[in-house]
């Protein structure tokens, strides 16, 4: 899995690539995610764009990624998951909990 940082003002957006699955990418974003949390951003996006497959590893580290921040004030949203990953999301019922966007200035403008 490959993951580049960037920023718009103060939202983070994490570009993630590969294989959001079990013992690589779901370590990865956990890394990640936890790094920010203690760098104190609080508005982050998780582009999804260019992962070409994500199991209930990965699933469940976006989950407790939410749930950290959340619990530091922080949130996290997705953008650009693709149709299979969407399905997905909508089928465990993870997508009524995370906010999902298709347009990258609609989800940093999202963020309070």
């Amino acid at each position: 899995m490959k993951v580049d940082v960037r920023h718009k003002g103060d939202v983070i957006i994490v570009d993630l690539e590969g294989r959001l699955v079990m013992g690589v990418g779901d370590e990865i974003l956990r890394e990640v995610v936890n790094e920010l949390l203690a760098e104190s951003w609080k508005k982050i996006l998780l582009n999804l764009r260019k992962v070409s497959i994500m199991d209930s590893s990965g699933m469940g580290e976006i989950v407790s990624s939410w749930k950290v921040a959340k619990s530091f004030g922080a949130a996290i949203k997705l953008l650009r998951p693709g149709d299979g990953i969407k399905r997905t999301l909508h089928l465990t019922q993870i997508l009524p909990l995370l906010e999902v966007f298709d347009d990258e200035d609609e989800a940093v403008a999202s963020f309070p």
